[in-house]
């Protein structure tokens, strides 16, 4: 009897809490990845040299979106390397491409299953700043959401497809400084055997100018969606499906992918934000199917609501706080 219940308590021991979680979404939500109301959120990425503490919490998304892809039986690969593009200050972007230990955890990351089928996640960062002006210490702040395929073409446009297999960070920072020390290697190999070459000048005529009508970047830059464009796109799709009460459950993932890309320039950016915000606050309180799955969604609701009513004057969100009391 005793041994029968050892064997049944190790069963539930080793049973792995991931496995509970029904989507990706829903996973990046009870794990906290973002903030409650969906927008990015901060992790250190860069410790004070004094603070002695040797982690990189940025790699936090990346990991937790790991575990989820191992506990569901799939494998997970690098789809695109991050371009950083919602990173606006260029002093900002100059910091965060530096650092190769963030690069290891943002861009965009397939799940493959074993039934072919597969998600996306984006983890990109939308800025970073000195956490304290007593010391160093810096963060970043990262958005991870859902992607659909077309989202993630559409998005990292001009970037390569890598579906390169994800490595342990600590190994593939060991694998890049072998690399270097092997090219620093072949380097002085070629400087030995080119001392007794003399120098021969190469005519004018021989060098080749770069063949600049193969570069793609003014056909890219005229392509690409831009954060506002892509935050517009999303909104309207979310309103037209939720009024028509079709695809609620997508409807409300974009309305809530659209809300956390936060204000954007101008009136017409300030409305497509908070009536966003206007969207997900009634996914979470009226329709079941998307709010049954969000840890406390009528509090989420009222924190939306209450930033729109507070930040943004916006009748409606008041209205909506004074029926929810």
């Amino acid at each position: 009897m005793f041994g029968l219940a050892a064997c049944q308590s190790t069963g539930r021991v080793q049973k792995d809490p991931m496995t509970d979680y029904a989507t990706p979404q829903e996973m990046m939500i009870k794990k906290g990845l973002n903030l409650d109301d969906g927008s990015a959120k901060d992790y250190v990425y860069l410790w004070d040299a004094k603070s002695g503490t040797p982690a990189n919490h940025a790699l936090l998304p990346r990991t937790t979106v790991s575990q989820y892809c191992h506990a569901k039986g799939g494998t997970l690969v690098l789809s695109y390397k991050s371009q950083l593009r919602l990173v606006n200050h260029a002093a900002q972007k100059k910091r965060l491409a530096a650092d190769r230990r963030l690069a290891q955890g943002i861009g965009a990351y397939k799940c493959k299953l074993s039934n072919d089928q597969y998600w996306i996640v984006s983890i990109e960062p939308m800025s970073e700043k000195q956490i304290d002006k007593s010391n160093t210490s810096r963060s970043v702040k990262l958005l991870s959401k859902v992607m659909t395929m077309a989202e993630a073409r559409q998005f990292y446009r001009g970037a390569a497809v890598l579906d390169r297999k994800v490595e342990p960070p600590v190994k593939a920072a060991s694998k890049a400084a072998t690399k270097e020390q092997t090219k620093k290697e072949k380097e002085a190999a070629l400087k030995d055997q080119l001392k007794d070459v003399p120098n021969k000048e190469v005519p004018a005529k021989e060098i080749k100018a770069p063949v600049v009508e193969a570069l793609p970047a003014p056909v890219i830059a005229n392509t690409v969606e831009t954060t506002q464009q892509q935050q517009t796109r999303l909104y309207v799709a979310a309103r037209r499906d939720i009024n028509a009460g079709r695809n609620v459950t997508n409807a409300c993932n974009n309305a809530q992918r659209a809300y956390s890309l936060g204000k954007q320039q101008g009136a017409e950016g300030t409305r497509i934000y908070t009536e966003s915000g206007m969207l997900v606050a009634r996914c979470l309180n009226s329709i079941p199917s998307y709010g049954s799955r969000i840890p406390n969604a009528k509090g989420q609701a009222k924190r939306i609501l209450t930033n729109l009513a507070n930040n943004y004057n916006h009748s409606g969100a008041k209205n909506m706080l004074r029926q929810m009391k």
